[in-house]
């Protein structure tokens, strides 16, 4: 079983901020899948199917960005599913806007959301996808808690799709390959 996780912050307040790139990436898997994310469950939303014969299961925390490691944490128990078959989106600041990067591992780079999931996990070996929003021109949690503005905007909705598409290569050609196509 292969578990996306995408985070943000639940609620019509949060609907098209940049902090809710990873929601965003992940509703944008559910559609071209036809995997729905309906289910109430584990402190969030989940959705399961398959994909290129691929088990998979799409999650939406809705635990708040901060403590997205909590919901994350029940899912991977409950489902035993092994940290190599784990990929989270998110948003970064430290990457312009129409960018994505994939990795492996390592630090959460400041990303509360990322950061509350390594502790919860207790490892940072934990694939990742980050979406690029860029630098804050103000305060940096009201950066993330905005819309993007419009000059950013199509740059953004470029970087959303390569993101989907990075995982659809993940989920038929292994995470490596995604790295090397989209990095």
């Amino acid at each position: 079983m292969k578990l996306i996780v995408g985070l943000g912050n639940p609620g019509k307040k949060y609907e098209g901020t940049r902090h809710n790139m990873g929601f965003m990436v992940v509703d944008l898997l559910s559609d071209v899948s036809k995997i729905d994310i309906d289910k109430e469950a584990f402190q969030g939303l989940l959705g399961r199917g398959k994909i290129y014969d691929q088990d998979v299961m799409l999650f939406k925390p809705t635990t708040f960005m901060n403590l997205s490691g909590n919901a994350v944490r029940e899912v991977v128990n409950y489902f035993k599913i092994d940290i190599n078959d784990v990929v989270i989106v998110y948003d970064d600041m430290a990457i312009e806007p129409g960018l994505i990067r994939l990795r492996l591992g390592g630090s959460s780079g400041g990303q509360k959301g990322m950061q509350n999931i390594i502790e919860q996990l207790g490892t940072d070996k934990i694939k990742r996808i980050r979406v690029g929003i860029g630098e804050p021109h103000f305060d940096g949690i009201d950066h993330v808690l905005t819309k993007p503005l419009k000059e950013e905007k199509e740059l953004i909705d470029k970087a959303l799709l390569n993101a989907k598409d990075a995982l659809l290569v993940y989920l038929k050609r292994g995470f490596e390959v995604a790295m090397n196509n989209f990095n």
